[in-house]
């Protein structure tokens, strides 16, 4: 018999409308299985389960009562721990704020909670969500579903793993060089960086940068469009955020109509060998069911590097530059690595940054004039030891920095494109295979669309469908 936990987020929302299951049930069963797994694992780092069972509990007097009901009513969620939760511990990852509680939910909390979703706890998260991995002083590392001593990359790791292994049906994340895609490939889930803007953010401190955005995660394409929903919106808080009619639903996408870019590096990324072969084997299996189905590079080139260190190094001196230079030792090596990288740097190299931004970004919205969808791998290594916070050398390469290894993502994140990442199986190692699905520039709707139709495809080729982790190993794993 299938656990509660284990349903869509989907199914349970409409059998908690129907009155066929009760939000207390169900909170209790993701318990339970947060209890039984999360030893392994380590991916809720607070819980909040005396709250959580009074929403609960008034979740299903309101359905017994017959009232209006949100959409996500009665679903739980882990929200990542660098997103503001009243009264509920929100760390960063870094011990300056190891006892922090915040009075109030930020934007994205507040706007799950009011569409009736129950906020069970925080998700790990490296500090200051610096670097794809899930590493922090605070509470230590997160470990992969599918092999507990092996990295689950990062930013938003913790949500990642806490839906694989099915401890709540939806989760958030952030990403900015693919914190919400790297993960969710190395754990066989769902994650969906929208358009810059879709998602309001009014905590940036860098508003008119398309860099960071927030977004969904979820074990299949239609849950993280049920969650992005809700998250999305409008408010002027956040420079880049606009005015935009909500779709009430996506049109479904025939693949035969597609016509679509498949791409082993995006042109400039450095990959290693053995998932080029996975990846080039994967879609020789599935590109005859596209339209058409062309091996072409988009116009990234090496500059895209320089483009992102540049950009990126200004969000993090905006963020971090006080206390790196009153007191450096209070910040862990990956934020100390990106606060020296832009100590180093010229305005007249964030100028040279922007521009050739802004120059890739126009002929990359020409390139996708061409093409319905880009596919691309998502990540450029099969996971590694979570010991080890980053990659190095590619196929012997030494490598720029030490997110370098990450230019798959934010090669992507560069162009301000949507980007999904799906499960694609498992790779060479038989761990989790994820691949990129980046539709046109503000096309959100219907990339998540194009996305659910390939995630279909996928499902039903039985090596390339989504993976699932051993739970009864997880539960016998040393704590």
């Amino acid at each position: 018999m299938t656990d509660l936990c284990d349903l869509s987020a989907l199914e349970l929302r409409r059998l908690i409308g129907a009155k066929r299951i009760s939000p207390v049930d169900l909170l209790a069963d993701c318990r339970a299985r947060i209890e039984r797994i999360d030893g392994a694992v380590n991916a809720f780092v607070a819980t909040c389960w005396e709250r959580a069972e009074i929403e609960a509990r008034a979740a299903e007097r309101a359905v017994m009562a017959g009232k209006a009901l949100g959409p996500l009513h009665g679903l739980p969620i882990g929200i990542k721990d660098l997103a503001l939760t009243g009264e509920l511990r929100t760390t960063f990852g870094s011990p300056r704020f190891a006892e922090h509680v915040p009075e109030a939910d930020e934007r994205q909390v507040a706007a799950v909670r009011a569409a009736g979703a129950i906020v069970v706890g925080k998700t790990n998260t490296p500090e200051f969500g610096a670097g794809a991995n899930t590493v922090n002083p605070v509470h230590g590392a997160t470990g992969n579903p599918f092999d507990p001593e092996k990295t689950c990359a990062g930013s938003s790791g913790g949500s990642a793993v806490a839906l694989a292994t099915g401890m709540v049906p939806l989760a958030t994340g952030s990403d900015m060089g693919g914190s919400l895609r790297n993960p969710a490939a190395y754990c066989g889930v769902v994650g969906f960086r929208p358009s810059p803007g879709a998602v309001p953010h009014e905590l940036r401190l860098v508003g008119w940068s398309p860099l960071g955005v927030q977004g969904p995660m979820a074990r299949s394409v239609a849950d993280a469009a049920l969650l992005f929903s809700v998250m999305r919106g409008s408010d002027f808080r956040d420079p880049l955020s606009w005015p935009h009619h909500q779709q009430k639903g996506r049109e479904p996408v025939d693949l035969s109509a597609l016509r679509v870019a498949i791409s082993e590096d995006l042109g400039f990324a450095p990959v290693d060998e053995g998932i080029r072969q996975v990846f080039r084997r994967a879609m020789d299996r599935i590109r005859s069911a596209f339209g058409r189905a062309d091996d072409s590079d988009p116009p990234l080139e090496a500059s895209a590097d320089a483009a992102f260190e540049a950009t990126r190094a200004v969000a993090f001196l905006a963020a971090h530059a006080d206390v790196y230079e009153a007191t450096p030792e209070a910040l862990g090596p990956n934020v100390r690595a990106n606060v020296d990288q832009g100590l180093g740097m010229s305005l007249g190299d964030v100028a040279k940054a922007m521009k050739s931004q802004t120059t890739l970004y126009r002929a990359f919205l020409e390139f996708m004039t061409g093409y319905d969808a880009l596919i691309c791998p998502a990540m450029a290594v099969p996971p590694f030891p979570h010991a080890q916070l980053y990659v190095e050398t590619i196929n012997g390469q030494r490598l720029r920095t030490y997110f370098h290894w990450l230019a798959l993502a934010y090669g992507l994140t560069l162009t301000a494109h949507p980007v999904a990442c799906i499960p694609c199986g498992r790779d060479h190692t038989g761990m989790p295979f994820g691949i990129q699905v980046c539709g046109r520039r503000y096309g959100d709707d219907r990339s998540l669309a194009i996305a659910a139709a390939l995630e279909q495809h996928l499902q039903s080729i039985s090596d390339l469908a989504r993976p699932v982790p051993d739970l009864a190993a997880l539960a016998a794993s040393p704590a």
